[in-house]
C-alpha cells in the first residue's frame, strides 16, 4: 500500500515535470519566432528553467520514495 502511494507520488512529480518543460519549451519557440534576434538569450533561460524544473521534480520523486520508510 505504501508502495503503492510512493509511486503514485513519482508519477505526478515527473507528470508535473514534463507539463512544465513543454509550456516552457513551447513558449520559447514562440519567443523566438517573434524575435530571432534573441535567440541566444531565450535559449540560455529555457534551459536555466528546465533545469529548475527537473530540480523540482526529482525533489518530489526522493521525497515520495523517502516516505516507504
Amino acid at each position: 500500500m505504501i508502495g503503492s502511494i510512493a509511486a503514485l507520488g513519482a508519477g505526478l512529480a515527473v507528470i508535473g515535470a514534463g507539463i512544465g518543460i513543454g509550456q516552457v519549451g513551447g513558449k520559447a519557440m514562440e519567443g523566438i519566432s517573434r524575435q530571432p534576434e534573441a535567440a541566444g538569450k531565450i535559449q540560455t533561460a529555457m534551459i536555466i528553467a528546465a533545469a529548475l524544473i527537473e530540480g523540482a521534480a526529482l525533489f518530489g520523486v526522493v521525497v515520495s520514495f523517502l516516505g516507504l520508510k
